[in-house]
Order: C-alpha cells, then structure tokens, then sequence
C-alpha cells in the first residue's frame, strides 16, 4: 500500500513540477511579493525553482529507495514551504491550472496537510514494534 501511495506521489509530483516549466505565467499569481524580496529572485524564477524541486523529489522517491525516509521528510518540508503561497493564491482569488474558484483554493489549502503526512507514511517502511 505505501508503495503505491509513493509512486502515485512521486507520479504527481514529477507531473506538476513539469507544469511549472510549461505554464509558469499561470503560477507567478501563487508567489508572494515577500518571497521575491526575501529572495531577490523574480516571481519567474521561484516558479522554476519549485518545478525543479519537485522534479528532483519525485525522481528520489523513484530512483534512491536507500533514501526514502530522508526524502520523504524533504517532501513533506517542500509541502510545508509551500504553503504561503497557496494562502497568498486564496487570498488574493487567483487562478492556476485546476484552482479556478474560491472554493477549490480553499481546498487546497486543507489538502496541504494531508500531503504532508502523505509523505510521511507513504516513505516510512519500517515495521510497527510489536509488544
């Protein structure tokens, strides 16, 4: 079952990192002005970063099962990252791909969460204690 739930992640995550190459302008809205002043990147170049990024963490849930455990906290600290800017999209009633409506990016929000502890499970493997 995890295994599953690790390529199903590694799948998306590969999938929607490429989106960030090929759709970048759509996901510039989700950056907030704040990342690109702490940064001193433009809104264009955060976008590729995480495209790259979640390319990178899917390829190493794929390719290095040695590290999994390592990559899944990495994922899971990605989601985490993330997050302002799926407030900042919320907030301000942004559009991306497949987050059209109010309704949707609030969603987004509570599915945040979930995929942290996704990649939590998903690449822990090892056995529960038995008393």
């Amino acid at each position: 079952m995890r295994a599953v739930a690790r390529w199903i992640l590694a799948i998306a995550l590969g999938a929607i990192g490429v989106m960030h190459f090929t759709s970048t302008r759509g996901f510039r809205v989700v950056v907030p002005d704040w990342a690109v002043e702490l940064t001193k990147l433009d809104k264009n170049d955060i976008v590729l970063a995480s495209g790259a990024a979640e390319i990178a963490l899917s390829a190493g849930l794929i390719a290095l099962p040695r590290e999994r455990r390592r990559i899944g906290w990495a994922t899971a600290a990605f989601f985490v990252a993330v997050l302002p800017g799926n407030i900042h999209q919320w907030q301000t009633r942004r559009s991306t791909p497949g987050l059209d409506t109010d309704a949707r990016r609030l969603g987004r929000l509570f599915l945040q969460p979930l995929l942290v502890l996704w990649s939590l499970w998903a690449t822990n493997d090892v056995p529960a204690r038995r008393r």
